[in-house]
This record gives C-alpha cells, structure tokens and sequence, in this order.
C-alpha cells in the first residue's frame, strides 16, 4: 500500500505558491543544455546568463556595452576558493552595485555602482523558481529541488522530502545542504537564504547556519503568528520569498561576521525582521510625522499579551518604544538591523545614533556586535573613551553610530548640571537593557553632603533635548517601574520565551536545588532570607553602605572554607554525571572575588589536572576584574593585561572544541555573554529580579544536542527565582526554572518505556542485562547484543503486522528508536540525579542497540547525524562495549566479507541463522553497500539493483512477504550482483563496455529492436570514441559537451537505434560517461 504522495508532490505546491506570489516558473530540464526552452550553454552553469545579461542592461540603460560585459564577467568569475567569502562578495554586489570604472564624456574616469537588482521596485526584477535544477561541477552531478532566481541570479535554493517517507526528514535536507556546498558550491556564491522541508514542517537558514540556526518562520505578513497546524512551507515560502519582503530581506537583514576562525553568515529571524519594521515606524513617528500611506510592518503587537504598546502615542513625543526579545533570541544583532535599517531612511535625514549600556564590558560586546554590522550601517560605529571624547563625538551636524557607557552622561566633578550637546531632532539614543534603574530621572539626595544628582535620563534630556528614545531588553518592563515608560515609551514588540523556545531560538532552563547537599551545622548556614534577599545591585546609593554591610556578613558565612569544601566536592561530582552524558561547558556563580578564588582552589585540590597557570590552556579558569593591588593569590586569575586574558577566555569559553569547561565569576558575562555549548549555572550567589534572569540566561542558547539548560542552586535563589518570573507569562514559566524533579520523572517514564519492550523480567521476553555485568567477556556482551538486535527487528516486525496502513506501519518500524531518543534526551536533563545513576548503564546499552539499528552502510566513509551523536555522547558503560558502534555484521556472528566474492556456503549461512531479523538487516546492508560502490562504475546497473533492494524490504515492512520470504530474494539479488560482476568474461566486453551495454540496453524496446549483438558493438565504439574525446572539464564547457552529444547521437544512428529512444539513450550515456571520465581524463 503506498501513500500516494511523492516528493514531486511537495514540488508541484512549491512552485504553485511562488507563482502566487508573482513568479514564472520552470522545469529544470526545459531549461538546460539539452531542453526544449534551453537557457543555460552547459550543467556547469548556474546563473542563467542571458536573464542576468539583460537585468544589467535594463538597470543601467547608459552604461556601455563593453562595461556591461565586464560587469557580467566579475560575477561569473571566483576571486576566492572561499564559498563563504565569495558569498559576500557578490552579497555586496547585488545590495550595494558593482564597482567599476568608467570613462566619462570629458575623457576622465570615474567609479560608478552597476545595479543588480530594484531594490525599489519589486516589478523591475526578473523573478523565476525552477524546479530539478541539474547542476554538474568536478564530475558530480546534482539536482536541487527548486532553485529560486532574481534577474538570473540563484539567491534562494529549497530542498525538499517527501512527508509520507519517514527516512526523508528534516536532517536529511540539511545534509542534503552540506553535500551541494561541497559538491556544487558555485550554486551557492550568490545565495541569501536556503530552505528545508519536509512538505510539512520547514526551516529557512543561511549559508553557513548549521542545523540549530535553521530556523522557522511562523508569519506571512508579520500581523500575528500562523496557527499551528498551517503547512509551515507555504508559511515560509509566502513569509520570506513574498517579493518585497525578500527584496527587503536580502538588503538590510544579513549580515557577515568573523566567528575568529571562520567567517558566518546570520539571516534575521522573522521575529528580528518585522520587530525591525515596527521599530522603525515608531521612530518615525517619535522624531516627525510618518510618511502618508505607510502600513504597519509588525509581528507580536504587545496588546496579544494584555501590555501596553505604542501605536497610540502621538508624533513627535520622542518615546520610540520597548522591544522585549528574550535572552539568547539574538538581541544584540535586532539593535544592529534596526540601527542599519534607520540611518538609510529619507524621514531621518541620516540620524545620529548614540548606543547606551551600563557597563564598559557590554559596551565592547554590543560594539563588537555593530562593527561586525558596518555594511549594513554604511559607516564604522566609534566608542566614546571619556565624558570629554563623548561630547567631542557629538559636535557634529549628522551622521554617526557613537557607543558611550550611561556613565559618561554625568556632569563634570564641579557641576550640577549637563551641557546641550545638539539640539537636532534626528538623534535617536539606543538603550540595551532599558529597565535599568540608571535611567530614571528622580532626584537622589546624598545624606551626608545634602548634594542633589539625578538618574542618567536627566542628564540624557539635558544633553539632548530633542533626541527621541527606544530601549531593548531580554526581561519584561516589571510592573511598578515607572522610570522606563516615561523615558522610552511601552512595548513595540515583544518575542519572550515560550516563543523562543517553541522556535527553538533558546532552549529552556531547569532549576535544580543542591542545598541539601551541603550539610553545614544550623549556626554555620547562610541565612538567605528576607533581609539577604534585599542585596541587590540596583538599589539606590542612600542603601549602597547598609547593603555593604549585610552583603560582608553574608560573604563571611559563604565563604567559609568549610563549606566551600563541601559545595566543591559536590560540584566536581555534579559537573562530571552532567559531561558524561550531555557534552558542553558550565558556569559557576559567586558572590565575592574572594569566594571565587578560594572555590577555585578548592576545586583545584580535588582535580589538579583541571588546572594550568596558562590562560591558553587548563579546564577552569576564574574570570574576575582586578588591579596589581589585590592579593597576590588572585592575580593569576587577574592576569597583567587583564583584558587581553578576558578575551582569550572569553575566545575559549565560546570555542565548544576548546578544553576549558568550567569559569567561576563574580559579575563579568552574567550579561551579554554567549557561549552556546554552556548548559549549566552553579549559582552561590544572591540574585533576584532581572539581575538573575539575565544571568540564568547564559545557559538557554541554542547548541548541537543540548535539550535544555539547567540552573543548579546552592544558595537559595528559589523564590527569587519564582518572584522574577512573575512579571511572565504562564507560558515563559513554564519553561524556565522548570523543577528537575520533573525531568527526572520524565526519565523514569522513558527508562520504563523502553525496558517494557525486552521484558527482561518477564518469560519469553529478552534479558539483556547479562551484559551489563562487568565480569562478562567481550565475546558473551556480543552475543546478548546480538540477541537484542534480533529481538528488537523481530519486535518491530510483529508490530508492524498488526497494523492497517502503510503510516503506521512504518511508525511501528521506528517505534524502538524514537523511544531511545526520547530516554537519551530526558536522561541528559536529569544525569546528576540519584535516579540517574542507577539506570546509567542501561540506557548506554539501549544506545548501543539503536546506534547498530541505523549504522551507516559500509563502504560510504560517512556517519549520519545521528550515529554521530551516539558515537560521540554514547552513555555506553566501559563494562558494556566500547564507544565505537556496534557493527551489524559481527553481532550476527558474520565477517563483513566483499560481496564480489560472495561463496554460497555463506549465502548458506545466512539462511540458516536463527536469527532472521538480524541476518535480514546484516544482508541489507551489504548489498547496499556494495551497490553505492557500484555508482561510481555502472551507472544503470547500480540503479536497477538498488531499486530491488529497496523494492524488497519496502514489501517486508509492510508485511507482504515473510520474513524466510524477504531471505530470500535478498540472497538472489546478492548472487545476481556476483553474477554481473562476470559478465565481462562472459561477453567478452570490459568493465566500462558493459557499463555503455547497460546504459543503451535499459529500454526493453530497444533491447527488442537493436538485439544483444547490435548493442554490444555499439557499446564496444562508444567506449572508444567517447573515451579519447573528453577533456578534463567537458562537463563544464557548453562546447565540449555538445561535441560528446553529437557523437553519441552518430554512434546511435549509425547503427539504427530507434529514433523515439535516441534521447533517453543519449542521457544515459553522457551520464555515465561523466561517472567514468574522472578515471579517462
């Protein structure tokens, strides 16, 4: 029974949506060298030269003919072997215009920018989807569902699966992505975004975006999100390639940055771009009226969450507004488009944009951030180094992107108040995190001087009278804070975390309470109760000395090396169950530099060998500021160029590969610190409010495996915990501070499910733990794999009999290893626990049996993702098997023999095996194996075996034949392929010959028509010819191609094949000509 729906299914949707949107579309094979439409000379083409030819000519009609050519030829031609480089080169190109050179009237020359692209007028481009796009580069011939054209320049590339197959995932059409770049890169030199999808779920990413980073887009028109249920494609497809929109898109919304060992590139985000759009007509608003007729361009309007917004506001007050876009969902890059989006608009009159934090380290970073951005600002942003560098950077009429700390906003030591620095309207003042109380304008009295100083906004105002406000923060406006509407204004957009997690742009945090662990006599505990809650860095300067106070009684009891001792004991044992299961980095968090220190060195007696007084090596480091006055047993971890040392840790902590795996800190990168692979906080340290959310946080970015992050709390920050999430929706509560108790429980119910299926308690079921038993020899932990593998493919086997149709039939099929995923995610959230340990060693074995289910055939030199994974973060117990994956072929108890030399004793064997399922599976992947080397000699052969193969086992899992049945032919189709191999002796004809044979003999009419003979001698002449007249890149030059094309079609005719075959013929031939011309040439 078949599902009836194909991938050309989800191919045919595709093309008919873009046509929707405006498109012309095509098939691949009209278009090429040998269609009936042909717009390309040669496979080897992937812009379609003619349509970029006339986009040049039509957008720069008084541009010269010989100018236009060269423009041409500057596009076809690479400058650099890097793809990603190259990528922006031409990125460049189509936002900004060719440079060149031309001559003008008066004999002088001048330098002009060649438009590629309208980005004006959505009407004035070419706009073609294409569907089977063959592209053949360094004798590999590819095809990409559908390639998407601007002007004839392939920016758009969408790889789709079929939804009724359930190999054909998501994963599969990424890595479908990775195999193009390294195949056919040059499709990819001008590509701004790629598409995947399985007909139902879709992901849109980047050039460089690995499988995390592609990401959904869940709204078309930016006014609400797509309910669930919708196609995501058609969603995707309409929301990006929607015409203006991606115009839109691929001018202001990519940016390139230098990740220190490579180059990235980052594609906004839908909740980025339309947060954008909305923040901009705000501005616009905010400084001067809006132009007649401008729609909104928006995503969340905050009024779905029950908050005030904006849209209400009159022109001209100066109160932009508030994103709220949780931490991690790319904040930093949001103020950057906005920033690059606003400096280009005609209503600014090029804006002066001044870039505020509270701290000189998020200066830097947010700066770093922009300076990465500066083609999309069009200028290099600058920091302000002093009060008297700020003041001389805003003398200025126009322009300019000026980073400053809050403080510099603050009057000179001898005055009360702050000069008018310019009185233009076109300032706009950016503030990152916008609920800091710094902001306010209330009047602070100092009781001991009776001196009156004001909150920075004050001073803000004083300075610029006329500049309008916008704030960005990862955590809500709180309830009571008047300060931030008054500055800023309310919400513009607001992406908080249950959206982020459901988009996978964060994952969520686990909260998981270690102070039991912590046995300290009741007088020695820290009392973190109501009055320690108070300690805070936000409060007022009137409070600071009496926090003091409390905050060194606090230090004391923290501190004590007693209880260091035991809170480093038990971290060391916490941190290495986490590592063991979920690969990745930590973080812990003190309340003192001294605590930090001695923590360190308590850590360090119990493991030495995670210590190194050099930066550039070691698995713990402190990072602390400091000066050459602090104790001497601090300024290692000070270092003599303190920043330097911070930005090489800071390189390490984020490098996932790097060695260092643990940081203990104080303040330094609680905010603005990104270092994806870190999934756990140690936090010793009060916190509360927004100070702890943000700190929380360093553990929520998205990384490889990582299911969630987890917050391991030694202190006591519960109910400050639950406090600050109250100013959050249900939904965020629900995925942050989630208890670990629950991701235990979640354990245990996965451990049960998959144990249920062996039975091992039960008669008649599978007892495996035999080979759990550390006394057991490599040759019996074998056999009880072996038997396990056996009765899992039987179990799946009996499943999928029982079931009606072919969907559930392959669930059943699947059944084993999904419920294995679901154990080894929920075991990697709750690995520290007690609970945890105890089925430690079983899920390593339940891992094993999944990873030998789906190895990847032999021969092939890959690993799936997933055998990745598992070879890499296998929980398998040293007492089990090694690492490595158990291979198929030696549980069943067979050498993994070259099936060219198959003798019939072992074909025997394999018959007689008790265990069918397993010898059943063992003789898939041979044949498999031997049929994907076979690709690369017999083109035609090689597909007639494999379809068989597939044909077979399809018909098994769907129970159609018996299991002695699906044996059977497998073991026919294993001798048929032995037998091909001695065809040639037979007929006299050489590899190659037999090759050509296959290719012209595929069509049983022609078999018919022409007989064996006739076709052998064709074969035996086209060998011949086509083998002396290829050259090394005639799959790349139209010309030579057409040469091989002419004589093979004089070959044909000579002998009278039949004409209505001759096409069909041809192609097969040219493309085993290409299989084999990497051995000629």
């Amino acid at each position: 029974m078949s599902s009836g729906f194909a991938e050309s299914h989800v191919e045919e949707a595709t093309l008919e949506w873009l046509a929707e949107l405006g498109y012309a579309t095509a098939n691949g094979l009209d278009i090429g060298p040998d269609g009936a439409k042909a717009e390309r000379s040669s496979y080897g083409d992937v812009l379609l030269v003619e349509r970029v030819r006339v986009a040049i000519a039509r957008l720069n009609p008084a541009l010269p003919g010989d100018v236009q050519a060269e423009v041409l030829n500057r596009l076809l031609n690479a400058e650099t072997p890097s793809l990603v480089t190259e990528n922006r080169r031409l990125h460049r190109y189509i936002v900004e215009g060719v440079p060149i050179d031309v001559k003008r009237e008066d004999g002088s020359i001048g330098g002009e920018l060649v438009r590629l692209v309208d980005f004006d007028d959505a009407e004035a481009n070419d706009w073609l989807a294409v569907n089977q796009y063959t592209v053949i580069e360094n004798k590999t011939n590819r095809r990409p569902d559908v390639v998407i054209f601007v002007n004839g320049l392939p920016l758009g590339v969408v790889e789709l699966k079929n939804p009724g197959d359930e190999n054909a995932t998501l994963d599969g059409a990424f890595n479908q992505f990775q195999t193009y770049k390294d195949q056919i890169g040059s499709l990819f030199r001008t590509n701004a975004a790629l598409v995947i999808s399985d007909g139902i779920a879709a992901r849109i990413g980047s050039l460089t975006a690995d499988k995390e980073r592609f990401m959904p887009w869940r709204t078309v028109t930016g006014d609400g999100i797509v309910a669930k249920g919708t196609p995501e494609l058609e969603t995707v497809l309409k929301g990006v390639f929607e015409r203006r929109r991606f115009l839109a898109l691929v001018k202001d919304f990519i940016v390139f940055g230098d990740t220190g060992s490579d180059l990235s590139k980052i594609l906004a985000g839908y909740h980025q771009f339309h947060a954008v759009q909305r923040a901009v007509e705000s501005t616009v608003r905010a400084v001067a009226p809006p132009p007649p007729g401008r729609k909104r361009g928006a995503s969340e309007d905050p009024r779905a969450f029950g908050l005030p917004g904006v849209t209400d506001y009159t022109q001209g007050d100066k109160r932009i507004g508030v994103i709220w876009h949780t931490q991690g969902s790319g904040k930093s890059l949001l103020m950057a488009f906005y920033a690059g989006l606003i400096v280009k608009h005609p209503a600014m009159e090029n804006p002066t944009l001044v870039v505020l934090t509270d701290r000189n380290d998020l200066d830097d970073q947010l700066f770093g951030t922009f300076s990465m951005c500066k083609d999309l600002l069009r200028q290099t942003p600058v920091q302000a180094e002093s009060r008297e560098d700020l003041r001389t950077l805003l003398d200025r009429p126009s322009g300019g992107v000026i980073f400053t700390t809050l403080q510099k906003f603050s009057p000179a030591a001898d005055a009360t108040d702050y000069p008018v620095l310019t009185e233009r309207r076109n300032v706009i003042v950016i503030a990152d995190e916008a609920h800091r109380s710094q902001y306010g304008f209330d009047a602070r009295v100092d009781r001991k001087t009776g001196e009156i100083s004001y909150g920075f906004a004050k001073y803000m105002r004083d300075g610029l009278p006329n500049a309008s406000f916008i704030g960005f923060t990862g955590t809500p406006i709180e309830k009571d804070d008047v300060n931030t509407p008054a500055v800023f204004g309310d919400y513009i957009d607001i992406y908080d975390i249950s959206r982020a997690v459901e988009d996978g742009a964060t994952v969520p945090i686990y909260y998981e309470s270690r102070l039991a662990r912590i046995e300290l006599d009741e007088d020695e505990r820290p009392k973190i109760d109501a009055e320690i809650a108070e300690l805070t860095e936000d409060e007022v300067e009137t409070e600071q000395e009496r926090l003091k106070r409390k905050w060194a009684s606090v230090e004391a009891l923290v501190g004590s090396k007693k209880r260091l001792a035991l809170v480093a004991e038990d971290l060391v044992t916490h941190f290495e169950a986490r590592m063991a299961a979920l690969d990745g980095k930590a973080m812990v968090v003190c309340m003192s530099r001294r605590i930090c220190v001695a923590l360190h060195d308590a850590i360090k007696e119990l493991r030495p060998h995670w210590h190194s007084a050099d930066d550039e090596t070691g698995a713990m480091k402190v990072v602390v500021s400091g000066a050459a006055s602090d104790p001497p047993s601090w300024q290692e971890h000070i270092g003599k160029r303190p920043k330097a040392r911070r930005e090489l840790l800071a390189k390490r902590a984020k490098d996932a590969k790097d060695p260092l795996k643990l940081v203990i800190v104080r303040d330094m990168w609680l905010t603005g610190f990104d270092a994806p692979s870190m999934h756990t906080m140690y936090v010793d340290k009060p916190m509360k409010g927004h100070g702890l959310m943000q700190a929380i946080a360093r553990v929520n970015r998205v990384f490889s495996n990582k299911p969630a992050g987890l917050v391991v709390d030694y202190i006591g920050v519960a109910q400050n915990l639950k406090s600050a999430l109250g100013q959050y929706s249900p939904g965020d509560r629900d995925q942050t501070g989630i208890d670990e108790a629950e991701a235990v429980r979640v354990m245990q119910e996965k451990y049960e499910v998959v144990k249920a299926m062996f039975r091992p308690d039960t008669k008649g079921g599978f007892d495996y733990r035999k080979a759990l038993d550390p006394k057991a020899s490599a040759t019996a932990r074998l056999a009880v794999m072996a038997g396990a593998i056996d009765w899992v493919l039987t179990l799946q086997q009996e499943a999928a009999a029982k079931e009606k149709t072919e969907e559930e039939k392959k669930r059943a099929h699947r059944r084993f290893a999904d419920a294995v995923v679901a154990l080894s995610k929920a075991f990697a959230l709750a690995s520290a626990s007690d609970e945890a340990r105890v089925i430690r060693d079983e899920v390593g074995f339940f891992q094993a049996i999944r990873a030998a289910l789906i190895k990847s055939v032999p021969g092939d030199g890959k690993k799936s993702a997933a055998d990745r994974e598992l070879a890499i973060q296998q929980l398998v117990s040293r007492a089990v098997v090694s690492t490595e994956i158990v291979d198929i072929m030696k549980a069943a108890g067979f050498e993994s023999p070259d099936i060219s030399i198959l003798s019939d004793a072992f074909l025997a064997e394999v018959r007689d095996s008790d265990k069918k399922n397993l010898a059943i599976e063992a003789l898939k992947k041979l044949i498999a194996g031997d049929v994907r080397a076979q690709s690369q000699r017999n083109v035609t052969q090689s597909r007639a075996f494999s379809e068989r193969l597939e044909a077979a086992i399809a018909r098994y899992h769907l129970n159609a034949i018996t299991t002695a049945q699906v044996l059977d032919e497998l073991i026919q189709i294993a001798k048929d392929i032995r037998a091909a191999r001695s065809r040639g002796a037979e007929t006299g004809l050489t590899d190659e010959e037999i090759a050509f044979y296959d290719a012209l003999a595929e069509n049983a009419s022609a078999r018919e028509a022409m007989g064996e003979p006739a076709l052998r001698v064709i074969a035996t002449e086209l060998v011949k010819n086509v083998k002396v007249s290829v050259s090394t890149d005639w799959t790349h030059r139209a010309s030579a191609r057409a040469r091989i094309r002419v004589l093979v079609k004089r070959i044909l005719r000579k002998y009278g094949y039949p004409p209505d075959l001759e096409d069909a013929a041809v192609q097969n031939i040219l493309q085993q000509a290409e299989v084999l011309s990497a051995e000629w040439a």
